[in-house]
């Protein structure tokens, strides 16, 4: 949408044209590294959608009913877009490297709303600039607020200053089950929410 924006208030669609041609949602192959809380709820919105849903995580998860499979690369290998949304550990620190971005492929899209050192941002910003990956959209970065300049200038990049989660909805229902919460634990009453480690 950014990207057609662009095009339109730079002129562009008077001068060269209608807007090249995108892809729709239905029916992409969507890999999702991390079915914790968010995955999850990335998943559930992916659904109506057509979406086929894969995922990556720690472990399987015999609840839900995508496939699993325990290699990011594998799981890229079937995927028309991957969804970071896993934490930031040894583990999965740079788990999106060269090798997995070369076989999401030229027409690929990965999509980080985990954090920023779950990409290697210089491979990535190679990969997105020799036209190897098909596009990102980047709500975190390695090294915050710092975003590398080459991101600035290409089309088919999405970025946003970690801002995710930030609106007012989201603030007041924090706030309210951090009241919630803190009530209950003085009460000797069980929490309303207990995070759930993936």
């Amino acid at each position: 949408m950014s990207a057609a924006d662009r095009y339109l208030r730079e002129g562009s669609w008077l001068k060269n044209g209608n807007y090249p041609l995108g892809f729709k949602l239905g029916g992409k192959r969507v890999g999702i590294v991390g079915l914790g809380n968010i995955g999850s709820q990335v998943a559930k919105r992916l659904q109506p959608f057509g979406c086929d849903i894969a995922y990556n995580s720690r472990s399987k998860k015999p609840s839900r009913p995508f496939p699993y499979y325990a290699s990011v690369h594998d799981l890229a290998a079937v995927s028309d877009v991957l969804i970071l949304c896993c934490a930031l550990t040894e583990e999965t620190h740079h788990v999106i490297n060269r090798a997995v971005m070369t076989v999401l492929g030229d027409r690929g899209v990965i999509i980080n709303v985990g954090r920023g050192s779950l990409i290697d941002e210089k491979e990535l910003v190679q990969c997105l600039v020799q036209g190897e990956l098909g596009g990102a959209g980047l709500d975190v970065f390695e090294d915050e607020p710092n975003v590398p300049k080459e991101l600035f200038g290409l089309h088919n990049v999405v970025l946003s200053p970690h801002s995710a989660v930030g609106t007012p909805e989201s603030f007041r229902a924090m706030r309210e089950l951090t009241i919630s919460n803190l009530k209950a634990f003085f009460s000797n009453e069980p929490l309303s929410c207990l995070v759930q480690d993936e």
